[in-house]
């Protein structure tokens, strides 16, 4: 199970309506992976601009980006080394401009460009990355397995 804060620093109410599709990406991505303990998370949507200043300030790259997370383990092995009752994940920004440009681009709603860049959020908190082209398949593979029988394509 995984509890989710949802923090809006955007004006737009409407972006709560995703908060369910969050939390059942959470539980399912928890049996794909076959991990039954606990967790928390923070979900924080943003705008360009913000992230922005995240990209610079933390990963050094002076643009804005979709997504970025910050894990509190950064290895899937750290996982295995905690016996707390409840596991911090860490944080996933999403930049909710360029999820609506994206989903625009690719031809899919809304939802499911929100609800792509949580699980990829999701999925780096678990430790998995995509810096290596054998870790980016089995991301991308873990990524339609959870994602797509919540969240149609279209």
């Amino acid at each position: 199970m995984i509890s989710c804060t949802f923090v809006n620093h955007t004006r737009e109410k409407s972006w709560r309506q995703f908060l369910p599709d969050f939390e059942a990406i959470a539980e399912r991505t928890c049996e794909v992976l076959k991990r039954p303990q606990a967790y928390s998370l923070s979900v924080i949507l943003v705008k360009s601009r913000r992230i922005h200043q995240i990209n610079r300030d933390y990963r050094g790259v002076d643009r804005p980006t979709d997504v970025i997370t910050f894990a509190a383990c950064d290895d899937q092995d750290e996982f295995e080394l905690q016996q707390l009752a409840e596991i911090e994940l860490g944080d996933i920004f999403i930049n909710v401009q360029a999820a609506q440009s994206q989903a625009e681009e690719y031809g899919h709603s809304l939802r499911r460009e929100i609800c792509f860049l949580f699980t990829h959020g999701l999925l780096h908190c678990f430790g998995y990355d995509h810096m290596e082209k054998e870790e980016e398949q089995v991301m991308f593979d873990l990524q339609r397995q959870i994602l797509d029988p919540l969240v149609p394509r279209r």
